[in-house]
């Protein structure tokens, strides 16, 4: 589907340079319609005066047309004057006011950019895949994500005088998806495990030792205990066990696409370097890669034939085990079923 050209408005967090760290976007015009991404401003607005002014700006640009709006992207410095934050402290200078508009799916550009595209896909405007994030990486700065929020981990100790205790979370690129967007009808154990743009339908459940890359996730109810690794979808039904992988494609050299299909099962500990077709079962322990070989029986001759799994991708009900004596893997026909407990994954 798409969702271009995108108009976007919220806040940004800078360092001491006043270069942008992040971006919180609170509301989201689409091709599609218009999206409210949170109802919480940021903690550093001046919740009786600043938010309502954001609100106001809201509910004024679903009127505006897109020139109107280009206008208040050229005047956004003048919006932002306008804007009072809370006084008194270095942290509160570092807020600053964002419209920002991508006109069409080219490559990653800049912060605002990253952050308008992993917003799209955790509030489920656009599925995994389906967006150019070419660039991401050398777009986003790399954060120090803290108990009061982005900082540059170069301004970290002459912040920390502002404030009785400053706890740092991590250092990385992404932030946490919970951060910036509370998705419906999921649970999330640890939610340091999921980054933003992970897309999460509802009925997923993520468990303590689950984890979600961006531009990963799953495509209706699911058990996620095991890793989504960026790039990986996971049909509807299916089950990740724990301390599983899924192969993702930002490193290693691997183009191929991993995705599990609908109503499959992942044992503990297993890997998947295929894509899995539906209602296929691996078993706890087996890693599955491209060039494993595997035993098949072939139908026609009624013989075993040795075949690398990548020709087995998208074949649906196929169980992958392997052999406790000769330590082959060998793939059979999968007459079980993967049933999801649905009262784990009603998540109201």
């Amino acid at each position: 589907m798409n969702i271009f050209p995108l108009i976007a408005i919220g806040t940004s967090t800078t360092n001491l340079k006043g270069e942008i760290l992040d971006v919180r976007y609170q509301l989201i015009r689409s091709k599609s319609g218009l999206t409210s991404c949170s109802t919480n401003p940021s903690p550093l607005y001046d919740k009786d005066s600043s938010y309502e002014m954001l609100l106001e700006l809201y509910d004024t640009l679903k009127d505006l047309d897109d020139s109107q709006i280009e206008e208040h992207i050229r005047n956004q410095e003048t919006t932002q004057e306008k804007i009072n934050l809370n006084e008194g402290s270095t942290h509160s200078e570092r807020i600053k006011f964002v419209i920002h508009k991508i006109e069409k799916d080219d490559a990653v550009n800049d912060v605002k950019d990253a952050y308008l595209k992993l917003h799209c896909i955790s509030q489920r405007l656009t599925e995994p895949n389906s967006i150019n994030l070419e660039g991401i990486f050398n777009a986003l700065p790399n954060v120090a994500w803290t108990n009061h929020g982005p900082m540059d981990p170069a301004d970290v100790e002459v912040l920390r005088e502002d404030y009785d205790y400053l706890f740092i979370r991590s250092l990385d690129k992404f932030p946490c998806l919970t951060d910036y967007v509370i998705p419906s009808g999921v649970r999330i154990a640890d939610a340091s495990r999921v980054r933003l743009g992970a897309y999460l339908s509802e009925g997923t459940t993520v468990m303590h030792e689950g984890f979600v890359n961006f531009n990963a996730g799953t495509l209706g109810p699911a058990m996620i205990e095991g890793r989504i690794s960026a790039g990986v979808v996971v049909g509807k039904n299916s089950d990740l066990g724990g301390g599983c992988s899924t192969m993702g494609t930002l490193s290693g050299g691997n183009d191929v696409k991993i995705s599990v299909g609908e109503d499959c099962l992942l044992g503990a500990n297993s890997g998947l370097g295929i894509p899995l077709g539906d209602r296929c079962i691996v078993e706890a322990g087996l890693y599955l890669t491209g060039g494993s070989k595997v035993e098949v029986l072939d139908q026609s001759s009624n013989l075993i034939v040795t075949v690398r799994a990548s020709e087995l991708s998208l074949k649906p009900d196929l169980l992958f085990i392997r052999n406790s004596l000769s330590g082959t893997i060998q793939c059979k026909p999968n007459k079980k079923s993967v049933v999801l407990n649905d009262q784990l994954h009603s998540n109201d």
